[in-house]
């Protein structure tokens, strides 16, 4: 199953206004709101790429607030522990 990890950046002082909305969309397994050059990062799984693909666009850069986004899409990936 495709996974993808999305950097956000938000509007200052929005970051916990953007990281509820974020926990409440299907398809999105983890979010970490962050210090540093990214206000969230958010773990996105689904059936295929495009799912993926409309997840970010449609759904998490419409959210009021975020200012950009960065996706890395995961190529191999292990559980650790």
């Amino acid at each position: 199953m495709p996974i993808a990890i999305v950097l956000v950046n938000t509007e200052i002082g929005s970051e916990t206004e953007v990281f509820n909305a974020l926990k409440s969309i299907e398809g999105i397994k983890e979010v970490y709101e962050t210090y540093g050059m990214y206000d969230i990062v958010a773990i996105v799984e689904a059936q295929s790429h495009d799912m993926i693909r409309d997840i970010i666009i449609n759904k998490i850069r419409k959210i009021p607030r975020v200012k950009s986004t960065t996706t890395m899409i995961v190529v191999e990936h292990s559980k650790v522990g």
